[in-house]
């Protein structure tokens, strides 16, 4: 019985260029399941394939990934073997998410790593604004609303999404939901093990340059370096421009405010996610999204908060002091008997004197 042909056998390099254009047309399938259909993209850690899985009915559309090593020591393929499904497990929990694309199967093949995911059909957000323009404050706003739910749920799964960008988030043409996709767990997991099988926490790089904040670089990601990446996106949406064509101050960080038209209130929102320093950034989402959430009423609590100069002792307790609101009512009853209190004397001494000068009369 001839052997399916591996995927392997046509990565991307010069001499397999044909190859691969052979297997795309042959209509042979990978694994007796998968038909290969076109190649989806190419980078440092493999190759993306477009298939369809003829094992189901209508035979769907998938995403098989071919994850390549950076060893080739057998231990170390072996520890590389055991993160890898470590990493695709999770990533399995995570796709039960609506806006996280469900992973179908895992497997190794003598040394090869593959993943088969959900197909989402749709446009990076890359794609809409090359077609449609920029987008506005609002709908900026409407995007990180919609987004950051998904970044929350990945987050408290203990997952760092690593590269978030407006290539990695589809919008998913029959719903209009938007998707995040290519998590850089797994990507780590086979980057990180060296030829002596040792894994630091983090050994390699994983993500964009740009989109990547310093900690991130120095190889230390939270997941205050997603927010980072969600601040670049957002620039990126708002300008058009990706984050080597800003200037940067020398202290660090992007100079966008120039670039933009924003309200003061998310002007001070986007600029905290963009901070360099991780300290000064948001620490969690849930951060994000409160502020996002305030600015409705961002008006009326500055009202609130203004100071005033401080009463007459004879005031009432509807001229108490604004800070008075945040006492408790029984501290508020006793304050506003103090005050009539106050009056009550006042009025009787008023009296009193007009009473002591009726009283006195004056010689002729």
């Amino acid at each position: 019985m001839q052997q399916p042909p591996k995927l392997s056998d046509f990565q991307n390099s010069a001499q397999n260029n044909s190859q691969l254009r052979t297997l795309c047309r042959s209509g042979q399938l990978f694994r007796d399941r998968y038909r290969i259909l076109k190649v989806l993209g190419r980078g440092g850690f493999g190759v993306t394939f477009l298939a369809q899985d003829v094992a189901l009915p209508a035979s769907p559309l998938c995403v098989i990934k071919q994850l390549s090593p950076k060893v080739r020591n057998p231990l170390s393929l072996e520890r590389a073997k055991v993160r890898f499904r470590r990493e695709a497990r999770i990533l399995s929990q995570l796709g039960s998410h609506s806006q996280i694309p469900m992973l179908l199967d895992y497997f190794t093949i003598k040394g090869e790593f593959f993943l088969v995911q959900e197909f989402v059909q749709g446009d990076t957000l890359a794609k809409e604004v090359r077609r449609s323009g920029t987008l506005g404050e609002l709908q900026v706003k409407r995007f990180l609303q919609e987004i950051l739910p998904v970044i929350h749920y990945i987050h408290h799964h203990r997952v760092i999404h690593r590269d978030i960008k407006p290539p990695n988030i589809i919008r998913c043409r029959e719903h209009q939901r938007l998707v995040l996709i290519d998590f850089g767990a797994v990507r780590e997991c086979l980057a990180g093990a060296d030829e002596t099988g040792y894994r630091a926490p983090t050994t390699q790089f994983v993500g964009t340059l740009g989109f990547a904040p310093p900690e991130q670089l120095a190889l230390r990601p939270t997941f205050a370096s997603d927010i980072y990446a969600l601040g670049v996106t957002c620039l990126y949406l708002l300008t058009g421009h990706s984050p080597v064509e800003f200037e940067e101050a020398e202290a660090g960080g992007l100079l966008w405010q120039d670039r933009v038209q924003l309200s003061s209130h998310f002007s001070s929102v986007l600029a905290k996610m963009l901070k360099p320093d991780v300290q000064d950034r948001y620490q969690q989402v849930e951060e994000v999204k409160r502020a996002l959430d305030l600015e409705p009423y961002f008006s009326s609590l500055a009202d609130c908060l203004h100071t005033q100069p401080p009463t007459a002792l004879g005031a009432g307790v509807d001229q108490l002091h604004p800070m008075d609101s945040y006492l408790t009512p029984i501290q508020q009853r006793a304050a506003a008997i103090r005050s009539w209190r106050s009056r009550r004397k006042a009025k009787d001494s008023s009296k009193a004197r007009r009473g002591l000068s009726s009283s006195i009369t004056f010689p002729l």
